[in-house]
């Protein structure tokens, strides 16, 4: 099998890559593998670059070196191709996605990747574009779309910045009128906080959106937040949002399924996997056993699951 690292060079603002890639060199050449290291020119072209090579139809390992953007784009390059695992290697700020296997530390570690096993799991296909954490549409959405400015500033990183964007969206307009069908069912209009459709359960640097979603049971939980309340009583919400204690509210909406279908009155964001469209309609599907993604032997996510500590009923501390 050939071991492919695609390597953001900007991902944790230029600094993490350097450490990193003598790191792989050292594991590959030590285990004798064939290997390559693939840095990236420019937004997109890891994706680009990840199908050429999938494309050629060989057993390859694609390493995700960088933050979600990153594995965004592997995911995208790899998806449809059932000779590629596809492993996520944390250099970014955020990192979403790898929260519910393991630790940043754990996903750190070369020789823990290279070893790794895989899991199979779904992936959301949203207007043609493939997330493997999530999609949204609202306010976050609008959030994740500023969040991108904020992180260019030296001083914020992933949740800073993200912290950053929600302060300056919360004086902008919140509330949106969406129309809403799940799985094709009746559409029902609603002024709506957010709408999110969670494959996974955090973004936006440790938002845990959807607690009790799992990658891996064929369903997306959609967690849709009502807008019925002023700004300031949504103030005291912001940090049980953020430690997923929101599925119970009133105001919200909670359920799984495979398809939900969302129109809008104005262009609203829709927010895939920290990648943005602008659309006044969009479809969210699931893609059942879309990717193998490695799980390092650092990491203790298989154990979690047999024991019943990560389950679709289990909400994980952030």
């Amino acid at each position: 099998m050939k071991h492919l690292f695609i390597v953001n060079p900007m991902a944790g603002k230029g600094k993490t890559a350097a450490v990193a890639v003598p790191e792989m060199e050292r594991a590959c050449k030590a285990r004798g593998l064939d290997f390559e290291i693939h840095i990236t020119s420019g937004p997109g072209e890891g994706e680009t670059y990840a199908r050429k090579i999938a494309e050629r139809g060989e057993p390859v390992r694609i390493y995700a070196c960088g933050g979600d953007g990153t594995l965004y784009d592997v995911v995208n390059g790899a998806i449809g191709h059932d000779n590629v695992e596809v492993a996520s290697i944390p250099l970014g700020s955020g990192n979403d996605f790898i929260r519910l296997f393991g630790s940043r530390e754990a996903f750190s570690d070369i020789d823990a990747q290279i070893e790794g096993k895989t899991v199979t799991l779904d992936a959301i296909n949203c207007n043609g574009k493939y997330a493997i954490n999530q999609c949204s549409m609202g306010f976050d959405a609008n959030v994740c779309d500023k969040q991108a400015t904020f992180k260019k500033l030296p001083w914020l990183k992933g949740e800073s910045a993200y912290v950053a964007s929600l302060l300056y969206c919360f004086i902008k307009k919140m509330e949106n009128t969406f129309t809403i069908s799940i799985d094709d069912g009746e559409p029902e209009t609603m002024k709506v906080l957010f709408a999110y459709v969670g494959n996974s359960r955090w973004y936006g640097g440790g938002f845990m959106a959807a607690p009790l979603a799992m990658p891996n049971d064929g369903l997306l939980d959609f967690v849709i937040v009502k807008k019925d309340i002023s700004k300031l009583q949504m103030l005291p919400l912001i940090a049980p949002y953020k430690n997923g204690k929101h599925l119970g509210w009133e105001r919200t909406l909670f359920k799984r399924g495979k398809k939900i279908h969302i129109t809008s009155e104005e262009t609203a964001v829709v927010n895939v996997d920290g990648e943005i469209q602008y659309v006044k309609e969009s479809t969210m599907e699931i893609v059942e056993k879309a990717v193998r993604f490695v799980i390092p032997t650092t990491s203790t996510f298989f154990e979690d699951v047999a024991s019943g500590k990560i389950s679709d009923r289990t909400p994980l501390n952030p």
